[in-house]
């Protein structure tokens, strides 16, 4: 018994392999960000500029201060880089980079989904609260691809949500006249 049980526990373990890569993939998600953009521009109407600079802003910011910044200065091993874990991890995309302390993935995608939440009305909340969950699946996966711990996705996803709402108070300031929130 208990070996069919392992059995079907690795069945289920390589079921999930596609999904999580799926998840994880960066080019995955450009149609969600299109759809997010052409929704916010139409929100926005003309001061929508301001907030597309604060989008270029905000992933320059949460990408660059994880990839730049932390990962070179704390050179934390990714799990699929650790000879410790070697044999252990199921290991499904390549371990590229060497070093995983923070996730970018994660600090991107909860800026995106945070900036997003504090843009759009309120009666969007419905649609941006399905992005946290999009920024958690994608956080996710990168644990489950064994190319981060979870502490560097919490960390990401810190970073992320740091950025987003400061890169949100300054397109605000920016936008001093009126809320970019409306309703």
């Amino acid at each position: 018994q208990p070996e069919i049980s392992a059995q079907l526990k690795e069945r289920k373990v390589k079921t999930l392999d596609p999904v999580m890569v799926f998840f994880s993939g960066k080019l995955t998600w450009a149609p969600l960000y299109l759809l997010l953009l052409g929704a916010m521009i139409k929100v926005h109407k003309k001061n929508a500029i301001w907030v597309v600079l604060g989008i270029i802003l905000l992933i320059t910011v949460a990408d660059q201060f994880t990839s730049g910044f932390m990962k070179p200065f704390f050179e934390r091993l990714r799990p699929c880089r650790n000879p410790d874990f070697e044999g252990i991890i199921h290991l499904i995309s390549s371990c590229n980079s060497r070093y995983g302390f923070a996730s970018s993935h994660a600090a991107n995608s909860f800026a995106i989904a945070v900036f997003f939440f504090l843009i759009l009305p309120r009666d969007w909340r419905k649609v941006t609260g399905w992005l946290l969950l999009w920024a958690a699946l994608v956080s996710y996966s990168r644990i489950y691809l064994g190319v981060h711990y979870p502490g560097d996705v919490l960390v990401g996803s810190l970073v992320g949500t740091a950025t987003a709402f400061g890169v949100h108070a300054l397109v605000q300031y920016a936008f001093r006249r009126k809320p970019l929130n409306p309703g």
